[in-house]
């Protein structure tokens, strides 16, 4: 269970061709920090989930890996 992959952000960041780069200069973030994230080696506190789900314009739902509702 180590390796359960919480977030789906890496894959919604592809989506949208949109890079992690990106992400971190819309939210004043290191780079190395929003990597972390999209691998799933740290997670985003909830009020940055919220953030990030706005800046990408998608329910906060669809960046988090609950294993049952794949598609929202």
């Amino acid at each position: 269970m180590g390796t359960e992959k919480i977030n789906r952000l890496k894959i919604v960041l592809v989506e949208q061709g949109k890079t992690g780069k990106w992400l971190a200069e819309q939210l004043g973030k290191n780079e190395a920090t929003v990597s972390r994230w999209c691998s799933n080696a740290t997670q985003p506190s909830l009020e940055m989930l919220m953030k990030i789900a706005s800046i990408l314009n998608v329910d906060a739902r669809r960046l988090i890996n609950d294993g049952i509702n794949k598609e929202i």
